[in-house]
């Protein structure tokens, strides 16, 4: 087993165990796994660029290694500005399952095509990904928005719901993480139309992959606008930011598996 994926597991356990033993050294340390994980992690991904002279992100394998460095990468960075210390065990969890899914996954070792080798489209795909690792802490942060509304209401108290933030701090929160990845997907798609462009001379050709992130595009920026024009805060926005990944997660792994276009060889499987 990889050394992130091992990094990666054992923070995991680090933040079940704060969870459960309410021992904030255990979320210290799971805190600082995730982040040798993302060191390792990085340092795995830099070797096989240099390797095979190509960042490896041109299968399902690679494609989940990247996804899972990049997860890792925006919760470390926000994580210093919002202190939802909860989070952890999501992103951990989650950065764990899609980089041991990535181990198992046989890697297709092609080849990608000249038009795809090129530092824009790198850009291209880490911001996008940023803008999906960020929507996706949105989700969380949804979640607990909603659990933790319930349970004020209900009156009722456990373990877990004592660890969070207020919800004021929660709505933060999660609209610091819509306007993180709203930010990163917009230039996700700038750089994906403007190299297009200089590649099959047109800036749009509907391909499948491009029409539903512009849907998605479309979506967080109607709650943007909605939070600035009609005070559209806490349980709705919450609601829309789960609906917003429900949309993510379609986009990134349901698109390339139904439908056919420039990017379904990124999900290609090796034998």
């Amino acid at each position: 087993m990889s050394i992130p994926v091992v990094l990666y597991t054992l923070s995991t356990f680090g933040y079940l165990i704060f969870i459960l033993q309410r021992n904030e050294g255990w979320q210290r340390w799971g805190f600082v796994l995730l982040c040798a994980g993302f060191l390792s992690h990085g340092a795995v991904l830099g070797w096989k660029w240099y390797e095979k002279g190509f960042l490896p992100i041109y299968d399902l394998s690679g494609n989940l290694s990247f996804c899972a460095f990049i997860f890792a990468g925006v919760f470390i960075a926000l994580r210093h500005r919002y202190h939802v210390k909860i989070l952890g065990i999501f992103v951990a969890s989650v950065t764990m399952g899609l980089s041991l899914a990535a181990w198992l996954v046989p890697s297709a070792y092609v080849m990608p095509e000249e038009a795809y080798v090129s530092p824009w489209v790198i850009i291209h795909v880490a911001a996008s990904f940023a803008g999906n690792a960020a929507f996706t802490l949105a989700f969380a942060v949804g979640v607990l928005y909603l659990l933790l509304e319930r349970r004020i209401k209900e009156k009722r108290k456990d373990i877990f719901f004592r660890r969070l933030p207020s919800l004021e701090l929660l709505d933060k929160t999660g609209h610091a993480c819509i306007v993180a990845g709203f930010s990163f997907i917009t230039l996700g798609l700038a750089t994906g139309v403007l190299y297009a462009r200089s590649v099959w001379g047109h800036f749009w050709s509907w391909d499948p992959k491009e029409v539903w992130s512009l849907v998605v595009w479309l979506v967080y920026a109607a709650l943007l606008h909605g939070r600035l024009s009609s005070e559209w805060r806490g349980r709705k926005a919450a609601k829309m930011a789960i609906f917003g990944f429900l949309l993510v997660l379609f986009t990134f792994l349901g698109v390339n598996f139904l439908f056919t276009g420039h990017h379904e060889g990124f999900t290609r499987i090796g034998s």
